[in-house]
């Protein structure tokens, strides 16, 4: 039985009404409905905080407030104003738990919901609506989110980022309502989790070579034994771990640890390599799947993971894997012809497979990367698609839960404002309104299948970000576009307002120490895509030689995309720069009739962290008929790697009539890419 049993007075709460409102407040996520007046509750005198409520869960808001401006004070003044914390059996139009309603006069506010996580977010939606004058405005919000799961990943493996950056992060997640972080415990560049049973996890793969994991990959990549003169890195340990698991339930959020399996596993390889096919050090990224001694390690972690996280989901990687010695290896083989398998795919799912099993056997659930449907998907997984939403829609149409993740909105190691002037990033380009606009629900599923999209989630690798400034510039304030996507519906969103609000949020963050990224002096998009580019090959038809076709995966606008007059942003993956990986570039454009042309000329971009780079070699040819060329120019150029996102023109000027232009360019390297964005023709 619910009864009002506990009474707080705290300072610096009065009502009042003193200035006009809009209709939107300045709250991330936006709510589901909102209906303000220009009346205010201002928080400038005495109030009392009651709950009406079960004990624990008055208690728990109670000693959260006490970490927020409605910090409880002790005094036996009883104010005028009140704000009541209540928790009710139901809420007409609300279905989601974590809803609430929120009912604001001038002399109280009444909180109310079906759970103490409704109420928590109620209480974070006062806490944004506060102003710098303490008003809040009078009225009723309704809110719940669109999507249970509203997640963020961090890297930690990487770069290491102590105990406490996690819990700084864990607070502004829960202020914009986010309730899942995903950690990254475990890849190539080191393990970062205490595991009892295998001490060489955390004494020496947690260690390596240099500082930065830049070096550390193109340096030899080296581990190291801990406390020696050149070892950095570091890991938590499992007091470490059940005091941010705490502290993070304590605000709604759920941790969900990922151990890497099969692949990305070097560094469990290089300390215990009798696990990898070869047993052989610094040899393998791949575990064994042959090999029994694998699954006896792996249910061993994945038992010690299990009694520190309480998540539901346990995320077990899946991603990446080579396979390359799983073909040769004699316990592979034998699994594999044990089990009936056709395929190293399918031995990596007999893996995934009997993973789940164990991990199910615990009364827990798996989320893999999408690649876990390599082979065949395990009954029970749940899909997190990052390779674009394919791997989500599979999911879904097969029965399974899918949290959407696709690189090219929800990837926030890019750049996120005109490379040139950002610290160095992995490449591409994904700016606040691009994180924004994405929308979970691919618009090919039904409404049954609509409803297997659990969530979205923003991932944060850490190769290029060795400092806790530079995580945070790139964390804010793209996260909160992705707490958004997760919570607001499509119909309430509105990109020129969030970006307004986005500005708000930035300066709190500032203030409170918080190292977001300078929003309100971004450069923006590179100034070619701003608009379209009106030339003489414009709409014309363009034919791809058998040795050269554009890559589908980076297709763009396929056969018209070079002649659409469309010019590609700072990304290679924004949809108009098209990609070659094989034969390079080589063209022909059909101008319909015979022209007076001036000027041919085409742009390339180079990142080499992905392999994107600029032609080494260009030519340039017109023709009357199709058959006998006259070649216009022939560049050679030095492709020289680098650091930075660039752009050249390669191109030809001078005075020659033609209809057909071909132009070829050729890759520097084998396995590189050339990207190009439109052929211009003046």
């Amino acid at each position: 039985m619910r009864q009002i049993f506990y009474f707080i007075a705290i300072l610096f709460l009065l009502w009042g009404c003193t200035k006009k409102r809009e209709s939107e407040p300045n709250i991330i996520p936006l709510p589901l409905k909102c209906e303000l007046t220009q009346q205010q509750f201002v928080l400038s005198g005495s109030c009392d905080i009651t709950f009406d409520a079960p004990r624990d869960v008055a208690e728990n808001i109670a000693e959260y407030l006490k970490t927020t401006i409605l910090h409880p004070h002790d005094t036996k003044k009883t104010g005028t104003s009140n704000i009541v914390f209540r928790i009710t059996d139901s809420i007409p139009g609300l279905s989601s738990p974590e809803g609430y309603k929120i009912t604001t006069d001038k002399k109280s506010i009444t909180i109310l919901s079906t759970s103490e996580s409704g109420l928590f977010y109620g209480c974070q939606t006062i806490l944004q609506a506060i102003d710098n004058e303490g008003g809040m405005p009078c009225g009723v919000i309704i809110d719940e989110p669109r999507f249970a799961y509203r997640g963020m990943m961090l890297d930690v493996s990487r770069h290491f980022f102590d105990k406490e950056f996690v819990k700084k992060q864990i607070d502004a997640m829960a202020r914009y309502k986010m309730n899942r972080l995903h950690l990254h415990l475990t890849d190539a560049a080191g393990w970062r989790l205490e595991i009892k049973k295998y001490p060489r996890l955390t004494q020496f793969a947690a260690w390596r070579e240099h500082r930065l994991w830049k070096d550390w990959w193109e340096l030899g990549r080296r581990y190291s034994e801990e406390g020696s003169a050149n070892a950095h890195g570091g890991y938590y340990t499992q007091e470490d771990i059940r005091e941010i698991v705490k502290y993070a339930a304590e605000r709604h959020i759920t941790i969900i640890p990922e151990i890497e399996m099969p692949a990305h596993s070097e560094e469990v390889l290089t300390a215990y390599p009798e696990l990898s096919c070869t047993h052989e050090p610094y040899k393998q990224a791949d575990f064994c799947v042959g090999n029994e001694k694998t699954f006896e390690f792996l249910q061993d972690v994945l038992s010690e993971v299990m009694e520190l996280f309480p998540s539901e989901y346990i995320h077990i990687g899946g991603d990446e894997a080579v396979k390359s010695s799983w073909g040769t290896c004699p316990l592979c083989q034998r699994r594999m012809k044990e089990e009936g398998l056709q395929n190293v795919d399918e031995l990596q799912s007999y893996l995934i497979h009997r993973i789940e099993r164990f991990v199910n056997s615990k009364g827990r659930q798996i989320i893999g990367w999408d690649e876990i449907l390599d082979g065949g998907l395990a009954p029970n997984a749940t899909v997190m698609s990052w390779r674009g939403t394919e791997g989500g829609m599979a999911a879904v149409k097969a029965g399974h839960k899918a949290i959407m993740s696709p690189g090219t909105y929800c990837y926030l190691d890019q750049y996120q404002d005109a490379p040139h002037t950002q610290p160095e990033a992995i490449g591409g380009y994904l700016p606040l309104k691009k994180v924004y606009s994405y929308n979970p629900i691919p618009k090919d599923l039904d409404s049954a299948e609509s409803e297997l999209i659990y969530g979205v989630q923003g991932n944060l690798w850490a190769e290029y970000i060795p400092t806790p400034e530079h995580m945070e510039r790139m964390i804010y304030p793209r996260i909160l576009a992705i707490a958004e996507v997760g919570w607001s519906t499509p119909e309430v969103k509105c990109y020129d307002k969030f970006r307004q609000r986005a500005l708000t949020a930035v300066e709190y963050l500032k203030d409170k120490g918080y190292n977001p990224f300078d929003l309100k002096n971004e450069t923006g998009n590179r100034p070619e895509a701003d608009n379209a580019t009106d030339h003489m090959a414009k709409g014309k038809k363009v034919t791809y030689h058998s040795n050269a076709p554009y890559y589908d995966g980076y297709a763009a606008g396929g056969d018209s995309a070079l002649t659409d007059g469309k010019r590609g942003a700072w990304n290679n993956n924004d949809g108009v720069w098209q990609g070659f990986i094989k034969g390079g570039i080589d063209i022909t454009i059909d101008l319909e009739e015979k022209k007076a042309i001036h000027s041919i000329g085409a742009d390339f971009m180079q990142i080499c962290n992905p392999w994107i780079f600029m032609p080494c070699e260009v030519i340039i040819s017109a023709s009357d008929d199709n058959k006998e060329y006259t070649q216009l120019a022939h560049i050679k150029h030095n492709v020289v790697k680098d650091n930075t996102l660039t752009f050249k023109n390669f191109g030809w000027k001078g005075n020659t009539t033609a209809r057909y232009i071909r132009y070829q360019a050729k890759s520097h390297c084998e396995g590189g890419w050339l990207f190009t964005d439109e052929i211009v023709v003046e």
